[in-house]
């Protein structure tokens, strides 16, 4: 009688603690299941969901970030709300007040050692949507979207022809290279006229102004390196 009691009790006790292991297993599935789920909505999100979402960890409110970057307040609630995309130089401001690296807000990347960008996956950026990116000049295709703490941008940049001239300034040095069209560059009081094949690399920290110069689109690849975050 003794031993069936004790082989009662020595089988409730592992099937109470098959039930805790199972509940632990369960628990830690949902745990990286939550995980990954969280890693597929980082990825899925948008520029503007991922300036919000850094800006709202680091406990900052749009006005405290309007004055660390400079950027103007009501422009800075248009590009979170997706109605404006920002500004390469603006991108760069927005990573540095915000302990980022640009690159983080066009894409997180992954971990891999090497990352490929067929021609045809580049995912066109236009700064200001359809109609006003036409206005204000150009639009941008990241080439290294998917490699994780990259310490340069590269970018193919279409300038179209406008009649606005804005500058930029921000930290870091730029290299532009000429593929297509005619642009301008004017570093502080220096201005030139750059044809297909022709380069130019200059500090970004100084006032810069990059246009389309002819009156079809230009096309430029650009490398910008915006020093750590």
């Amino acid at each position: 009688m003794k031993e069936q009691k004790t082989k009662r009790k020595t089988s409730a006790r592992l099937s109470a603690a098959r039930g805790k292991a199972g509940r632990h297993d369960d628990f830690l599935t949902d745990v990286a299941h939550l995980a990954r789920t969280r890693l597929v909505e980082e990825k899925k999100e948008s520029l503007s969901d991922r300036i919000r979402r850094v800006r709202e960890i680091r406990g900052l409110t749009v006005k405290d970030l309007s004055s660390r970057t400079g950027i103007d307040r009501d422009a800075l609630e248009h590009i979170e709300s997706g109605e404006m995309i920002p500004a390469l130089g603006q991108l760069v401001k927005l990573g540095r007040a915000l302990d980022m690296k640009m690159g983080y807000f066009i894409s997180p990347g992954t971990d891999k050692p090497m990352t490929v960008v067929r021609k045809h996956e580049r995912r066109q950026i236009s700064r200001y949507g359809e109609t006003k990116s036409i206005l204000f000049g150009y639009s941008y295709e990241s080439l290294a979207p998917e490699k994780a703490d990259r310490l340069m941008e590269p970018f193919i940049i279409t300038l179209v022809p406008t009649d606005v001239e804005e500058f930029s300034t921000h930290a870091g040095q730029e290299f532009l290279y000429v593929l297509e069209g005619e642009m301008k560059v004017q570093v502080g009081d220096r201005a030139d006229f750059l044809k297909p094949g022709d380069a130019v690399y200059y500090d970004s920290s100084q006032p810069h102004l990059v246009r389309c110069a002819g009156t079809t689109p230009a096309k430029v690849l650009a490398v910008l390196y915006t020093g750590s975050a």
